[in-house]
């Protein structure tokens, strides 16, 4: 277990959450899996799941629906190539809605974005027309395109 991990609170379907967080992990060719869990009460109702994404621990609580996801706290992947962000993107996005930039709000509400590790090389070239074009062209972008980053990058 990591020795900090994001819990994440949500109304009564962590453990659909994290169901679904592990497929769509395990779909993308990632290491994922769901852990121990916390039940509670005469019911045994279930108020905590662990389970791991890629190597990193997260805990999904039943907290109830005192507190909702917003934007101000978001899950960034670091996609190899477009194939990746392709599936991680599609995968995502079942129920969910997209925003901009390679940003996404999953069925459960959490944000997510879906990065290229190219993305972060352009952003650091050391040419600023360069970054500048790159940047332009991720701002209208909805999901992330390298083939188009690349083409602005070059100008």
């Amino acid at each position: 277990m990591s020795k900090i991990s994001p819990c994440l609170w949500f109304d009564n379907n962590a453990m659909e959450a994290a169901e679904f967080y592990v497929d769509v992990f395990r779909r993308c060719g990632q290491q994922a899996s769901i852990g121990d869990t916390l039940r509670t009460g005469p019911d045994d109702k279930l108020l905590v799941v662990d389970f791991t994404l890629a190597g990193t621990s997260y805990i999904g609580l039943n907290g109830g629906p005192h507190f909702k996801f917003n934007e101000a706290v978001s899950l960034s992947i670091s996609c190899e190539d477009q194939q990746e962000v392709d599936a991680f993107w599609s995968a995502l996005l079942e129920g969910g809605k997209p925003s901009q930039c390679g940003w996404l709000t999953d069925r459960f509400g959490l944000s997510w974005q879906v990065v290229p590790r190219r993305l972060m090389e352009l952003h650091h070239d050391p040419d600023p027309a360069r970054r500048a074009r790159v940047m332009d062209a991720m701002m209208k972008m909805v999901k992330l395109d390298i083939a188009v980053l690349e083409a602005a990058a070059a100008g």
